[in-house]
């Protein structure tokens, strides 16, 4: 039921020095020694990469000698609920990255029709670790060979008596994901794909686990961004959902995003998201806006 997707997406690559001669232009140095619109953004679990997916590269912009990080904060209406998300997160060393997000999914008015009671919030902690195992999607242009990082994510979601009564196995539960970043410099172009292995229901505000499957499943994101600018990047991604519970399905998320990169220390991103049906209720779709401090 976490539907905070944030439709976003900036390239999060880690870059000691200069830039290669090809495509320069799309990118300024900045003084921290990252390429300047390489901080990235949060995704909805609080890892760096795009808005529903997360990618390979450590956020921030610190390189192999320093450490980087940020701090944001993310509002999601929808047809029938509002999301709200804070979080923080570290990348030390452009190798490894600590994060943290606080979810909380507002039921509103719904939460009445739903039996809950109006304005009942659902809550999860997740607690997250990515590690990068090789690549690097600046320098690796001459070859194929993606960025790729390894990662693990520990939820926690309250209201356990009303998760186990709605079907879900636990309230608590750890995915691992590997995740491949591929940057197209000549063309502005990114390509990520992650597997996930989960058994998060609605990527676990719902718990985890239920009667049609209490195992991991393998699930996909992909993203694509376009950089129009060294500060402008539009794109779309696709995630695939696990549907364990009985009374109601999950659906595949989808958004489309614009970010915008004032400077590598503020970045602003609204999308248009799709996240299905939602607890029974379908066509949850919506506006998007997050904003994310970083260094």
């Amino acid at each position: 039921m976490r539907n905070a997707v944030l439709g976003a997406a900036m390239i999060a690559a880690a870059v000691g020095g200069a830039a290669p001669s090809y495509g320069q232009s799309m990118f300024t140095t900045a003084d921290s020694g990252r390429l300047f619109a390489t901080g990235g953004v949060s995704n909805v679990e609080g890892a760096g990469g795009g808005g529903i997916s997360t990618w390979a590269m450590i956020t921030g912009y610190g390189t192999k000698d320093s450490i980087g990080g940020n701090v944001h904060g993310t509002f999601i209406p929808l047809a029938n609920f509002q999301d709200f998300g804070t979080g923080v997160a570290v990348g030390l060393f452009d190798r490894v990255e600590l994060s943290y997000n606080h979810n909380v999914f507002n039921t509103g008015p719904t939460g009445s029709k739903l039996g809950l009671g109006s304005n009942y919030a659902l809550n999860q902690d997740v607690y997250g670790v990515k590690v990068r195992l090789f690549g690097d999607i600046l320098y690796d242009q001459d070859t194929y060979l993606p960025e790729v990082s390894v990662g693990a994510e520990y939820k926690n979601s309250d209201n356990r008596a009303l998760l186990h009564a709605l079907g879900a196995k636990s309230g608590t539960g750890v995915d691992y994901y590997v995740a491949a970043s591929k940057l197209f410099l000549r063309e502005s172009v990114l390509v990520n794909a992650t597997l996930r292995e989960t058994k998060a229901n609605q990527i676990g505000i719902l718990g985890f686990g239920g009667p049609k499957n209490n195992g991991y499943q393998t699930e996909f994101e992909g993203s694509l961004a376009y950089l129009v600018t060294d500060k402008f990047v539009v794109g779309a991604e696709y995630r695939t959902m696990p549907s364990n519970l009985g009374f109601t399905k999950a659906d595949d998320w989808k958004s489309i995003y614009a970010a915008y990169v004032f400077n590598k220390n503020l970045s602003l991103t609204v999308a248009y998201v799709d996240l299905g049906t939602i607890a029974t209720l379908k066509n949850q779709n919506g506006a998007y806006a997050s904003v994310q401090v970083g260094f």
